[in-house]
């Protein structure tokens, strides 16, 4: 089972202006690879507030693939995996914007969301943010960096699993009441947690038509 963590930087507010990807490989519960790209947006309207975050600026994306071509290099990776990103609604919401823009179909795959995890899994923590999540397990790390923060999202979701006694990260949502979200030729379904004395709750969208 492909297990992939996976992270966005963008050029602006714009959820379809992509600059920079960052990818973790789950392995029998190690991170066992971790990829960056940089990606060039079709507008490329890099604003200061976002350029202050990641310190991605638009010389740095010059002849850097854009979406298509940079997701494209790991297409079989992510046919039929896992993926886990932190705070999944906005990771998927940019790589969902930027295929519509580009009038691509989706991938077919499944996703978890880490934030949501860690909420269930430590609810002691005063936050659950990224850099929280890494120094409760005290890890360092670059945050805003893409490919960082795709291995502190692994490391999270690897940490959780072990805390549950998974055997896998891939079984952490039938432990904690998680539907995995999931996303499909013609739409997604959002990742949700099921409420107490209720069943799953699941929240479905179609793909919208973007540029």
């Amino acid at each position: 089972m492909k297990t992939i963590a996976i992270d966005f930087e963008t050029a602006n507010e714009q959820r379809g202006s992509a600059c920079s990807v960052g990818l973790a490989w789950i392995e029998d519960n190690r991170v066992v690879r971790v990829e960056e790209r940089l990606i060039r947006p079709r507008d490329m309207r890099f604003s200061s507030f976002n350029i202050a975050i990641h310190g991605i600026r638009p010389e740095m994306v010059e002849d850097a693939g854009e979406f298509p071509e940079v997701m494209d290099e790991f297409a079989e990776d992510f046919a039929g995996a896992t993926m886990i990103a932190h705070n999944a609604a906005f990771d998927f919401s940019v790589w969902r914007a930027s295929l519509d823009g580009y009038r691509q179909a989706y991938p077919s795959l499944s996703y978890m969301c880490s934030v949501k995890m860690a909420q269930k899994v430590w609810p002691q923590l005063i936050s659950h943010k990224l850099n929280v999540l890494a120094q409760h397990l005290g890890l360092s790390f670059s945050h805003h960096n893409a490919a960082e923060d795709a291995a502190v999202c692994a490391q999270a979701a690897i940490a959780i699993g072990r805390s549950l006694g998974a055997s896998d990260v891939a079984d952490i949502p039938g432990l904690i009441g998680m539907t995995a979200g999931r996303l499909y030729a013609d739409g997604y379904q959002a990742c949700t947690m099921r409420r107490p004395g209720t069943g799953a709750v699941r929240a479905k969208g179609t793909r919208t038509s973007v540029g």
